[in-house]
């Protein structure tokens, strides 16, 4: 009778149990959805102070979509004059090799991205190439890691110059200043 007694006291504290661990899992399931939407609403927050305002985000163009343009020869540019220590005035030069990256996806590429549709062009490249590069001096420039405020404004110039933003990088290697 005792085992009986005690198989009864077991089974009921069993199911005591279950109910109790089923009232806890809907309350802790409904208390984690809370928790996981209000981390969602912090992550948005965040991710819209790293961007800047009315800035469209950019589509990553993957490399089996890119297609390389290089101005054929080194260009060298002359540089904004600076004055020096003693007060005279020096003129610096700019020696690179400068690269475009297209979208081979884009809706323009086909009409101007093709080796030949930018060698016919490749003058006016050069122009405004030269025509960014000219207005800074060697100091600024190399005070600029990377040079990537150059490299920003040569592809807004020559997107100006197309109509297209089909070439989406410019790369600026093998930088010599004189």
């Amino acid at each position: 009778m005792k085992k009986n007694m005690l198989s009864i006291i077991i089974l009921a504290l069993l199911i005591v149990n279950i109910a109790l661990t089923s009232v806890m899992m809907f309350n802790v399931t409904s208390t984690n959805k809370k928790v996981a939407d209000l981390v969602g609403n912090i992550a948005t927050v965040m991710n819209l102070e790293l961007t800047v305002p009315g800035q469209e985000t950019k589509e990553e163009i993957s490399l089996k979509d890119t297609a390389f343009y290089a101005i054929a020869n080194p260009m060298t540019m002359p540089l904004a004059a600076e004055i020096d220590a003693e007060g005279k005035s020096r003129q610096g030069y700019l020696v690179c090799n400068v690269s475009f990256s297209l979208n081979t996806k884009h809706k323009d590429y086909k009409t101007y991205g093709s080796d030949e549709a930018m060698a016919e062009q490749e003058g006016l490249i050069k122009d405004a190439i030269n025509s960014i590069v000219s207005k800074h001096t060697s100091s600024e420039l190399q005070a600029d890691p990377g040079l990537e405020g150059l490299k920003a404004e040569i592809l807004a110039a020559v997107q100006e110059l197309f109509q297209s933003d089909f070439i989406y990088k410019v790369s600026i290697s093998e930088v010599k200043y004189g």
